[in-house]
């Protein structure tokens, strides 16, 4: 017998099936074919003259991520043993508004040197991430002096509204002096506005807080929507994806944003070679959680945050560089808290509102609508915030983690493709988490809670990754030398024998065949030309009177 999937996971398939429909799988760059006979001689030979700087390098930017059950599904691997090992994955994973920039100096295929796409939207589902449609892309070789720009369109998603998406390419590579020819990969995206989840689907239904006590049960049906709708505040499901205005949703961006990713060399001080710089950047005004409704947060973006990686081959000299962001948090024009370098993360409570709230001084008119931050909404549209008294009314049953930042790096030698160090970084200009709280844990049976994810929902903004890779010493701007060309005039080539040598009896035959035709011939002249001799006649003897004598 089959088991039923969980229903926490219903939209998160659903939305999965969307985004596949007509979805070709993922390129990767082109390994070199495999001779048959290892001793066989190459297929092609390399162009001459040619390039001898070698570069790796990649950027990529994301306007934002959206995560179901982050780090609850197994990562599944062909070796074994590994499953454990390996860092879980979400159930579901998309990313919207990717740029990527790439460069390759050792890509079997010249058009895979260099590489820039932006891409309307990408998807993953356990781990396996095919790409959607509608990518715009630019190879070289061959060199493209110029961009390319259009309109991109996102595939159908119930979670997630963009408009006025725009992607523009540029790929670069010289045929002589391959990736020094300054920006090698160039990539951005920009979108109008954005707007994400109107619904949690994978927080758990009222019906399945079957060990809730009267008073949370109460309080519950009390709200104007499940807790999917965080009782009433998002706009709900189904069908209709998010508001294009940002009302309803968890996160919503009103302006133009955009994200840049670009693969260059740049001068490494007091030498004559180069050094791989991989840049991202991210450009947003304005963000906006639970917009329409008098709880919503604003959040100003002080300061963008710009991530790039330079390697220069060695260690020492190579590093990673980070601008994290600031932003100010306020509600209703007054700035409630920061979110800075010294102060990364900052968590926002929901509550559910219990009976007897209503009864508190100060509380007469509060709504049965859940309380943010610990504020409640009250029936005349104000605000009010929570007293000592008052928060023993509140049961909080989830967790608005916001953070910034979250920086990540890694750098390490290597000798693949060439001998060089490479470095690489992740960050992201905001992560906002939908927690689970241990109240709501204590109101499911015990084999749901164990099942019960850390977090529910990830949202990400402005999600960054860098890589670059030098040789030793730097990436050498020259060309291998050509061949020498012939001499002028169609004079004899250099080296040729004056004799070539005798390795046969042929060389022989055919001067005896030519001596002996030429006796031949020279016989048949001489007779030829020698006169005929006149033939004699024999004398007629007469008989002798006298007979001989024996």
């Amino acid at each position: 017998m089959r088991r039923r999937l969980p229903r926490t996971l219903a939209l998160p398939v659903t939305t999965a099936v969307l985004l596949l429909s007509a979805v070709p799988a993922a390129g990767q760059t082109t390994p070199p074919p495999e001779p048959a006979d290892p001793g066989q001689a190459p297929i092609s030979s390399p162009p001459n003259p040619m390039p001898t700087g070698k570069a790796i390098g990649e950027a990529g930017t994301a306007l934002g991520m959206l995560r179901l059950l982050p780090e609850a599904v197994p990562t599944s691997s062909v070796m074994p043993g590994m499953e454990e090992q390996l860092p879980k994955q979400s159930a579901l994973e998309g990313g919207f508004g990717i740029s990527s920039a790439r460069a390759n100096s050792g890509a079997y295929l010249t058009y895979e040197r260099s590489i820039a796409e932006a891409t309307p939207a990408g998807l993953s589902i356990a781990g396996n991430s095919p790409q959607a449609p509608g990518a715009l892309a630019q190879t070289a070789l061959p060199d493209n002096p110029r961009p390319r720009s259009v309109g991109l369109t996102a595939p159908q998603n119930p979670l997630l509204n963009l408009s006025a998406l725009n992607g523009r390419v540029q790929a670069r590579w010289s045929p002589t002096m391959g990736p020094c020819i300054g920006t090698i990969a160039d990539a951005s995206t920009s979108a109008a506005s954005i707007s994400m989840l109107n619904v949690v689907p994978t927080m758990p239904d009222t019906g399945q807080l079957t060990a809730a006590s009267d008073r949370l049960r109460s309080a519950l049906n009390s709200l104007p929507g499940p807790l999917a709708e965080l009782g009433g505040l998002l706009s709900g499901g189904g069908e209709e994806k998010p508001n294009a205005d940002g009302t309803g949703s968890v996160l919503s961006m009103p302006n133009t944003l955009a994200t840049r990713s670009v693969v260059r060399l740049v001068d490494i001080p007091g030498s004559d070679r180069k050094a791989v710089e991989s840049t991202s950047t991210m450009r947003a005004a304005d963000i906006n959680i639970l917009k329409g409704t008098p709880l919503g947060l604003t959040i100003k973006v002080v300061s963008q945050p710009t991530l790039r990686a330079t390697s220069t081959g060695e260690e020492k000299t190579s590093n990673v560089e980070y601008t994290a962001p600031v932003l100010s948090v306020e509600r209703g024009g007054q700035k409630l808290f920061e979110l800075d370098a010294a102060h990364p993360t900052k968590d926002v409570p929901i509550g559910v509102p219990l009976p007897g709230l209503g009864a508190l001084p100060g509380f007469e008119k509060v709504k049965s609508t859940p309380v943010i931050g610990g504020v409640a909404e009250l029936a005349d549209g104000g605000l009010r915030q929570l007293t000592g008294k008052a928060t023993g009314f509140v049961l909080d049953v989830g967790v608005l983690r916001l953070s910034i930042a979250d920086l990540v790096k890694k750098g390490s030698y290597s000798t693949e493709p060439f001998d060089g160090y490479q470095l690489g970084a992740s960050a992201r200009m905001l992560d906002l988490r939908i927690l689970p709280t241990e109240a709501l844990k204590k109101a499911m049976p015990a084999d749901l809670a164990e099942k019960l994810p850390s977090s529910l929902a990830q949202l990400s903004l402005g999600e960054q990754i860098v890589r670059a890779y030098a040789p030793k010493g730097g990436v050498e701007c020259s060309t291998t030398a050509p061949p020498a060309s012939p001499p002028a005039g169609g004079g004899e080539q250099p080296g040729v024998p004056d004799r070539l040598a005798q390795t046969s009896a042929a060389y022989s035959s055919v001067p005896l065949f030519w001596t002996g035709t030429a006796m031949l011939l020279i016989g048949v002249v001489l007779v030829a030309g020698l006169p005929a001799r006149r033939r004699e006649e024999p004398a007629v003897a007469k008989p002798s009177p006298r007979p001989r004598e024996e």
